[in-house]
């Protein structure tokens, strides 16, 4: 199933690229400029500005958890490869594996962002199931990635993308995710539906999760969550592994901070502005 996904995905590049002048200009144009040429009149799940350095920053993180060329790497929701573009080139042959309903995003985001030569020599794994399933690559993966996946989820589908978690990795396997935390202001999302831009629907919009009812949902699966930290977009990075001791990034950056730090240099800003 995961090589003739593969194999797909060749086929689509074939048929999209056309004559070798556009692969070559492909290849003279950075990632931001590649993103620029996507259609402006559909939205593609991301924005396109900021669009390099947002991918490479899920990369980053992905690194500071301790990601090899050799891991195995499922990224839910990969869209238009924003983040998958610098794993795919990262990642040994076969390592990486993307799951995105959304056919249209999916084949934009091999022709228009990923180069040929490397759609060729890495042989990244794709699968277009709407229900995450990552059972269908028949293997076990020590990273799932699922960034700006979980604030468009239902409850029902964070379970059973926990479940997979727990089906599909590796023991020593770790689920970097990223939430919008419900508060006062940010009710808790209980539709049983996908909320936002999908293969089925084009209506925008984000939901929020309750962090400890995550917890509650790792804690039935002898799972362990640590947050991470919250990115500047606004999301908070959520870290869940089986085993506690491998759970969490190997050194803090500024890209990821405490809400105490961002407190006290709110309190600073105040102080000097005064």
């Amino acid at each position: 199933m995961a090589r003739t996904c593969a194999l797909h995905c060749s086929a689509w590049f074939r048929t999209k690229t056309g004559d070798c002048g556009d692969v070559y200009s492909l290849r003279m144009m950075t990632v931001q400029q590649r993103a620029e040429q996507l259609d402006t009149t559909k939205f593609f799940g991301v924005p396109i500005a900021g669009f390099e350095n947002a991918g490479r920053r899920q990369l980053s993180l992905l690194l500071m958890c301790g990601v090899e060329p050799t891991s195995k790497v499922v990224d839910l929701g990969c869209g238009v490869l924003r983040g998958g573009y610098w794993l795919i080139h990262f990642l040994d042959s076969g390592c990486y594996h993307g799951i995105e309903p959304h056919r249209e995003r999916l084949s934009s985001g091999v022709t228009t962002i990923l180069e040929p030569e490397t759609l060729e020599a890495k042989r990244p794994r794709f699968d277009v199931n709407a229900a995450f399933d990552t059972a269908v690559f028949e293997t076990r993966f020590d990273f799932f990635l699922a960034y700006s996946i979980w604030t468009h989820a239902s409850k029902a589908q964070i379970k059973i993308m926990l479940d997979n978690f727990v089906r599909d990795s590796t023991p020593g396997a770790m689920f970097l995710t990223s939430i919008l935390p419900a508060g006062w202001r940010r009710p808790v999302y209980t539709g049983e539906k996908w909320f936002g831009t999908s293969h089925e629907s084009d209506m925008a919009g984000c939901i929020y999760h309750s962090v400890k009812w995550i917890k509650d949902e790792c804690r039935h699966r002898n799972l362990h969550l640590v947050v991470l930290g919250r990115e500047r977009d606004g999301q908070t990075w959520l870290s869940i592994a089986r085993d506690y001791n491998k759970n969490g990034v190997l050194f803090r950056t500024i890209w990821i901070e405490s809400r105490w730090w961002r407190l006290l240099r709110w309190f600073r800003s105040r102080r000097q502005s005064a």
